[in-house]
């Protein structure tokens, strides 16, 4: 615990050590309870600055703060951004050399680092608390802390191993962070961890730096090509994809593409996966295609995009995977390229799983095809699910928000497609895919129509008038709407529901809503499309800083936006300094990095300023 210090002295710390002139939303509270030697739980969505919330206090205060971290690789970024800083940090783990691992515990006897970050593994090794009790812990940090929860999207059991220590350090304060949690997630985590009387802070969830997209246009490897060809070709981004096979193709068709890309997934060996995670932290790789366990452990600040190319395990686990997009708060991207047969894949994993665990499945289920059918503000459903309501009808950063879809008057087509539906059913005994019902509407000459006689139904060829797209639109519509169904146990297959039979028998009217426009396929290059909220600034000296940053980057071994974020050098790009006091003026330049690239980067900007 330290004395008390007013806003004045904390924000001069805040700004010696870390370069920000001002605190963020909540940080500042949070920063007063963990001086004051509470026990505290903090949610701040990412990207929102919670390490520095027990950061700065480690600067201003005696002792040692003991960071627990779920992954090694996100204990690397965070020690060297610290050290670029001048703070003294380090991490104790598995991936050390003994005479590495000796020089750093020899550190910690003689007191020199003020965070040590672990894994909760060593918690429990034998002699590891005497070792914390000899080198004066001041208190406790749990980073990732919805890990420690079983209610929560990514529990791990070894975060339980977290626990007895507050038996073995009584006086010692315990800190909880993380940036995603339900109401029910929070109380667990206070639980599990034995908080006592803890300050509880919970920040707005919104991102608003982040833009969401549903996209229900035709779902091809080329509407992901040109849609990354729309960006800037210096963006990097996640591709989150389902299955192994998936982030293979993707990963393959991209490169093919001439966007560069890689894969990731858990059947790759440790050191490729190392090796492809190092690549895309270093900005040696635009694209990582990946499954869902990539991005945790990693802190890359400036991923300009995440796209998730397969359904979302839940809302939840989609708000932390979007997150890790836009850390820097600059603009980004959230896409998610929809298709409906993902929707009946989820519900058979579901009908295969243990009985007593398919009702909260399907419940998560639930809620994502109800965020991905909406037509109301994204940013509002998601707030929702975490108990926030947004302030305001529309966000003017989603989809629905930038571009409402209208609603129109489908009854004709849509008594044809019911009709179509129900006759191909009639014929075939159990029905078909919605693929073979579009066939029939649009009269196609197909192996199956004709072996199944299906030419010589009234509703064979009566859809000509329409294209493929357009029924395959409305097929998806009538799913949403409940008027149809499909059977995952059986190949997908479409049947009426009651509620489409009675629309069928009473012809009820039936309204749709507008198709999304599709992705156009560039097969050339263009100057790419701007970023929606991209501020003015010169797009060349931004790259020439760039260039200057992963320099310094490769010299000090670190990935580049330890050096500067993306956020740091497009407002040098933008207000150009000249001398040290103008370049010490730009948020996120503290004492040390002037001292320590100052001058690199004057001179970069007195050669490519205009």
């Amino acid at each position: 615990m330290v004395p008390m210090v007013d806003g004045a002295e904390l924000r001069e710390a805040l700004e010696r050590w870390f370069g920000f002139p001002t605190f963020r939303p909540s940080q500042e509270a949070i920063v007063r309870d963990v001086l004051g030697g509470r026990d505290v739980f903090a949610l701040l969505p990412t990207g929102g600055g919670k390490s520095l919330c027990y950061q700065l206090p480690a600067v201003l205060t005696p002792g040692l703060t003991v960071v627990v971290s779920p992954l090694i690789a996100l204990m690397k970024d965070q020690v060297d951004a610290l050290d670029t800083a001048g703070v003294a940090a380090t991490a104790v783990n598995s991936s050390l050399a003994w005479p590495e691992m000796r020089r750093r515990l020899d550190g910690l006897e003689r007191g020199d680092y003020k965070l040590l970050y672990v894994a909760p593994e060593r918690l429990t090794l034998p002699g590891f608390a005497d070792d914390l009790e000899r080198w004066g812990v001041a208190r406790f940090v749990v980073d990732e802390a919805h890990c420690i929860s079983e209610w929560g999207h990514d529990f791990r059991p070894e975060y339980r191993r977290i626990a007895p220590l507050r038996a073995r350090f009584p006086a010692v304060p315990f800190c909880a962070f993380t940036a995603t949690a339900t109401a029910r997630v929070r109380d667990d985590v206070v639980a599990q961890l034995g908080l006592r009387r803890p300050a509880i802070h919970v920040a707005s969830f919104d991102r608003a730096n982040l833009t969401y997209r549903v996209l229900h246009a035709p779902r091809t490897v080329e509407a992901l090509v040109a849609w990354l060809r729309a960006r800037p070709d210096d963006e990097a981004g996640i591709v989150y994809a389902g299955s192994r096979a998936n982030t293979e193709k993707l990963a393959d068709a991209l490169s093919a593409a001439g966007v560069p890309a890689l894969a990731y997934h858990a059947g790759l060996d440790a050191a490729t996966r190392a090796q492809r995670q190092e690549a895309f932290i270093r900005d040696d790789a635009r694209v990582m295609c990946a499954t869902i366990a990539f991005g945790m452990g990693i802190d890359k600040s400036n991923v300009r995009f995440v796209v998730h190319w397969d359904v979302p395990r839940s809302l939840e686990g989609y708000y932390q995977e979007t997150g890790r997009a836009g850390r820097d708060g600059l603009p980004a991207e959230c896409a998610w390229f929809f298709a409906y047969g993902d929707i009946a894949r989820v519900e058979r994993f579901i009908a295969e799983k243990p009985e007593g665990e398919q009702a909260a499945a399907r419940e998560q289920l639930e809620r994502i095809k109800r965020y991905a059918y909406s037509n109301d503000c994204r940013r509002r459903e998601l707030l929702a699910y975490f108990g926030e309501t947004y302030p305001h009808e529309h966000c003017g950063g989603c989809d629905n928000c930038l571009q409402p879809r209208a609603s129109f008057d489908a009854t004709v087509d849509a008594q044809k497609l019911l009709s179509c539906v129900y006759r191909v059913r009639e014929a075939h005994g159990y029905g078909v895919g919605i693929t073979h019902v579009v066939d029939v509407l649009l009269g196609a000459k197909t192996e199956k129509i004709e072996r199944w006689f299906h030419e010589r139904l009234s509703t064979y060829g009566i859809g000509k008038d329409r294209d493929r797209r357009t029924w395959r639109h409305l097929a998806d519509e009538l799913l949403r709407l409940g008027l149809i169904a499909q059977d995952p146990e059986r190949h997908n297959v479409v049947s009426l529901t009651e509620a489409g039979k009675r629309a069928l028998v009473q012809r009820t009217p039936i309204e749709v809503r507008q198709a999304v426009a599709p992705v156009a396929v560039r097969r050339g290059r263009s100057a790419p499309a701007p970023v929606p909220g991209d501020e003015d600034y010169d797009r060349d000296l931004f790259a020439a800083l760039r260039m200057l940053r992963r320099e310094i980057a490769a010299e000090r071994d670190v990935p580049p936006y330890v050096v500067f974020s993306d956020a740091v050098l497009r407002a040098m790009a933008r207000d150009v300094p000249r001398t040290p006091a103008q370049l010490r003026a730009i948020s996120g330049v503290g004492e040390k990095k002037l001292a320590d690239f100052g001058a690199r980067f004057l001179a970069t900007i007195a050669e490519n300023a205009g």
